[in-house]
């Protein structure tokens, strides 16, 4: 048997369908079925291992094309291996597989995740008819072969080990049209196309596959699939005996060939043979085979219908504003839009965009005011895609997408909006079936090569390629691993010099979010967990720069702002990040040897998950889009928002240098003298982490302990421009993880200059002032007492100023939410009684918050002792007119 229905697992528990009260507790959903009726296919992992006695043991298909047969009959067809996996009916009112991955899981209600490892896999729903086990459909030569020939991964038993020897056999893709899907593949250099649909037998249904090879000097034996278990489903192949085809009926005793299975000869023409299967044995000698379609008509359009939406514009006067563009989620087919990445396809407006749940959308109208953007459904049936890509040659747009399966090429050749031919431009690269080997992402090189990045979570058996970035050949026949040994990887390309850089996310193996330069095939840390403890293959690769994971929990792709017309950010490296929903500017320095490079905060304004970030050419604006699945802060499902600059002035960092006598900072305008010159305007601190097999990393001090060290600033000079300055610190180090710089500044024309910067010093710069552009000063590196005389009156403002300034928000919210922090939110918190971590409560008014800023580990709430990064002590460093204004900020948070 199937599995049916009756239990569902989600997120590691076994929930009742049937059960009355588990019913009550999922909501109604807007949305209709996640498996559309009046499409012909859709991906899925399918794990037909447990379908009884007799049924292979080993049935398991990490990329299955389960196409929708009509009349509840399903079929999966594995592209690796070129078999016919399963078929099967459906059970009656239940989706043919089980809802248990990511993207099935999460549909109705967000937030779902999947368990690591294989054990919790889709499975089909319904009754077997004829399976395959994990062996090829197809072989050369004159015998059929009951092995997989493929090369094992690191696991032997794993069977995601990537598609047959691209010089045996290919998976080519599938086309649409009137008559059904059409499945093209190549054995032994023969070119063969398959069409499979339901036929009328014997009162009942039958499967039936027309199969027609190409001519070829090479005999190809196929094995179509038997029944297994006592199941009384039958098989029959049919077509010109003698000739080409000879069909080879199993072994007396089974142990040679278990199965029916059909050789082909050499030939010079093409040969046409037909195979039923699941006939009764009644049907089975007589039933005749339906007539193959000698010419097969353009798929009619599925989705002939457009939706129109509009857009949200800023009325906000900063220099860069957020335009909220609306999704069609009120659609004709109640389709759930959660969009992961976009494409422009010129510069008029056009765009693609790809869904999580496997949907490809046409856009057009992105320019100007958004007033009126058209949303047409392009392309489906796709294997949990979050990445599209177009590439131009000549006056064609190339549509790419990457998913579980490959990388597709999407084409439209009969010009009605709609793709028809879905080619698989790559899949060279294994895809196991464990859950959390995601295609994170992909990206174009300007040379014409595809950049993607997979998942390197993995909870069972090792995989091939299980936490690479790899290269794919312009022409998508070869690939090469530039990278290993990263955990969750999203990654960026710059276009013109073809620099790969990849985020990965905190873990076993990862102690902070990195942002790394991929490339030399390096590895980069992460091992997986079922792996021997702190065993690593190779040198680890240094991170370009390390980010607080306070600061930026989930690391997402990178995007680089060339030809865009964002003012002072042109060119600029944007890092996204999804967990906190934010934007981050990547300041490469390039004076040292070893590359580094500094991270602060852009954009903190958006209210889905970010994961993509690209330039449109028609405004030359940065669009941002995303959904939400994993944890995240974000209270949307999904969204696109622009980026859009105004030309309004904003006081921007474009440079941070770490120096033997301190730290050189250069801004796009001229600063105020006086705060600029005074070393309270400066915040620093560093620290270290320690990467072992455990989930993150404390934060340590130089000697090893727990905490930050803090850096109190000596001095402050300002250059001769007015744009640079550079705050003298002692006892500057090279070699630290971790160093944060805040500043709570203004421009010489009063505009607010507040931000925080983190990087990691691998070297130390010489500094010479005259050189830098400062007059021929000595720099002072007295260590710095806090003058009381110089307290100015507490303020909201100030308060403000000063938790951009030490970093506060790195830890705590001002939003109400906790995910991704290691403090409370300030969010409400004045007057509130908090339950404490050492038992009791204590009411937090001045007098607790006074506490928590001067000596942080005297009350710590319930729920925040188990972090180990460590909140600074205060006392000492802050005086009391600004603990103060910290107190009145908090205060005003309501």
């Amino acid at each position: 048997m199937l599995r049916p229905l009756s239990f569902l697992l989600i997120l590691g528990l076994v929930v009742s369908c049937h059960a009355k009260d588990d019913k009550k507790t999922l909501p109604p959903s807007p949305w209709a079925e996640w498996v559309e009726p009046n499409f012909p296919f859709f991906s899925s992992v399918l794990d037909a291992r447990e379908l009884g006695e007799g049924w292979p043991k080993d049935n398991l298909t990490p990329r299955g094309l389960v196409l929708n047969l009509g009349h509840n009959l399903w079929a999966c067809y594995d592209t690796d291996l070129l078999r016919m996996a399963l078929i099967w009916q459906g059970e009656e009112g239940q989706p043919p597989v089980t809802p248990v991955a990511l993207s099935t899981g999460s549909y109705v209600v967000a937030g779902q995740k999947t368990k690591d490892g294989q054990e919790f896999l889709p499975q089909p729903t319904g009754k077997p008819w004829i399976a395959n086990g994990i062996y090829p459909g197809w072989v050369v030569g004159e015998i059929p072969e009951y092995s997989d020939p493929r090369s094992p991964t690191p696991s032997p038993e794993e069977v995601g080990r990537g598609p047959l020897n691209a010089t045996m056999a290919s998976f080519k893709g599938v086309t649409m049209t009137k008559d059904g899907v059409l499945i093209d593949y190549e054995v032994g250099g023969r070119s063969i196309r398959e069409q499979v649909r339901v036929i009328d037998a014997d009162g009942g249904h039958a499967v039936q596959r027309d199969i027609e090879v190409g001519a070829g000097d090479k005999s190809l034996v196929f094995l179509p699939g038997t029944a297994f278990g006592g199941s009384k489903a039958q098989s029959r192949i049919s077509g010109t005996e003698g000739g080409a085809l000879t069909v080879l009926p199993p072994g007396k005793d089974g142990a040679l060939h278990p199965q029916t299975a059909a050789k082909i000869g050499s030939a010079t023409a093409a040969t046409r043979f037909t195979v039923l299967h699941g006939l009764s044995e009644k049907a089975a000698k007589s039933a005749a085979p339906a007539p193959a379609s000698e010419k097969h008509e353009a798929h009619p359009a599925v989705w002939p219908q457009s939706v129109t939406t509009g857009a949200k514009l800023s009325t906000a006067q900063d220099a860069y504003v957020l335009d909220e563009i609306e999704l069609p989620t009120t659609n004709p087919w109640k389709r759930n839009v959660r969009l992961a990445d976009l494409a422009f396809l010129n510069d008029q407006g056009e765009a693609v965009a790809v869904a999580f749940d496997g949907d490809i959308w046409h856009i057009s109208g992105m320019k100007g005011d958004l007033e009126k953007l058209t949303w047409k459904r392009f392309a489906s049936g796709l294997h949990e895609p979050m990445s599209i890509v177009v590439r131009k040659r000549g006056a064609e747009n190339e549509i790419f997408v990457y998913d579980r399966d490959g990388i597709w090429k999407l084409r439209d050749t009969n010009n009605d909006g709609e793709a028809d031919e879905y080619e698989m431009f790559c899949n060279l690269f294994s895809q196991t079936a464990e859950t959390r080997e995601f295609p994170n992402s992909m990206k174009l090189g300007p040379d014409g090569s595809l950049y993607i990045s997979k998942g390197g979570q993995e909870g069972t058996t090792y995989g091939r390629h299980n936490g690479t970035v790899i290269r794919v050949a312009p022409d998508g026949k070869t690939i090469e691993v530039i990278g290993y040994g990263l955990r969750q990887p999203f990654i960026g390309v710059h276009p013109k010099t073809g620099l790969v850089t990849a985020s990965d996310q905190q873990g076993n193996y990862v102690p902070s979010t990195p942002i790394q330069i991929v490339e030399k095939n390096q590895f980069y840390g992460h091992v997986p967990t079922i792996a021997p403890k702190e065993k690593y293959p190779a040198p680890i690769a240094d991170p370009l720069v390390w980010i607080p994971h306070p600061v930026n929990p989930s690391g997402a792709t990178q995007t680089w702002l060339v030809g865009a017309k964002m003012g002072p950010l042109n060119d600029e490296l944007i890092h996204v990040g999804y967990n906190r929903p934010e934007i981050f500017r990547v300041l490469i320095n390039e004076r040292f040897s070893k590359p580094q490079a500094t991270v602060m905060t852009f954009s903190r304004d958006f209210d889905f998950g970010p994961l993509n970030a690209v330039v449109n050419p028609a405004d030359g604006q940065l669009y941002v889009i995303g959904f939400q699945v994993w944890g995240t802060t974000a209270k949307k499902l999904s969204g696109i928002s622009r980026i859009r600059y105004t030309g309004a002035p904003r006081v921007l960092l474009k440079e941070c240098t770490p120096m033997d006598k301190g730290v050189l900072l250069h801004f796009t305008e001229a600063l105020d003298p006086k705060l600029a010159s005074d070393p309270a305007s400066f915040s620093a601190e560093r620290w270290n982490y320690k990467r072992t097999a455990e989930y993150g990393s404390p934060h340590l001090k130089l000697d090893g302990t727990t905490g930050q060290e803090w850096m109190a600033a000596s001095s402050a000079y300002l250059s001769k421009d007015g744009k640079s300055v550079f705050i003298g610190i002692p006892d500057m180090k090279a070699g630290v993880n971790q160093m944060r710089i805040g500043w709570g500044l203004q421009s010489k024309d009063g505009h607010k200059a507040e931000n925080t910067a983190y990087f990691t010093p691998y070297e130390l710069a010489t500094f010479d002032p005259v050189k830098e552009g400062f007059d021929d000063i000595k720099v002072d590196l007295t260590p710095r007492k806090v003058e009381v005389a110089a307290m100015a009156k507490p303020t909201v403002e100030e308060g403000l100023r000063l938790s951009n300034m030490v970093g506060c928000m790195a830890c705590h919210s001002i939003d109400g939410t906790t995910v991704g922090k290691v403090g409370p939110s300030w969010k409400g918190i004045y007057g509130t009684k908090r339950e404490l971590a050492k038992k009791g409560t204590a009411v937090a008014d001045e007098a607790y918050i006074r506490e928590s800023i001067l000596n942080p580990s005297a009350k710590v709430v319930k729920g925040f002792e188990k972090f180990d990064t460590g909140m600074p002590i205060y006392a000492g460093i802050l005086n009391e007119s600004q603990v103060e204004s910290l107190i009145l900020y908090i205060k005003s948070l309501k």
